[in-house]
């Protein structure tokens, strides 16, 4: 595979972060970023929110698309 350098500015905190989690994994600071940008730019593009197949069978309250809020918070 035919690498190009490339440079970027990251914030002192996120940078800590990723080379720890590199030395944790046992790679380079370099390959921690391409596993990064693989799984951001691989993900799926799917809101979870519509892929979600679960549906509650049990007894709701008759008011419930009205007073959702009231239930859930």
């Amino acid at each position: 595979m035919l690498m190009k350098r490339t440079a970027l500015m990251l914030p002192e905190d996120l940078k800590a972060e990723a080379e720890k989690a590199a030395r944790s994994q046992g790679i380079s600071f370099g390959e921690i970023v391409r596993l990064s940008l693989r799984k951001n730019l691989n993900r799926n593009t799917v809101d979870p929110f519509f892929s979600d197949t679960e549906v509650y069978g049990g007894k709701v309250p008759a008011d419930l698309s009205k007073n959702h809020d009231k239930y859930l918070y």
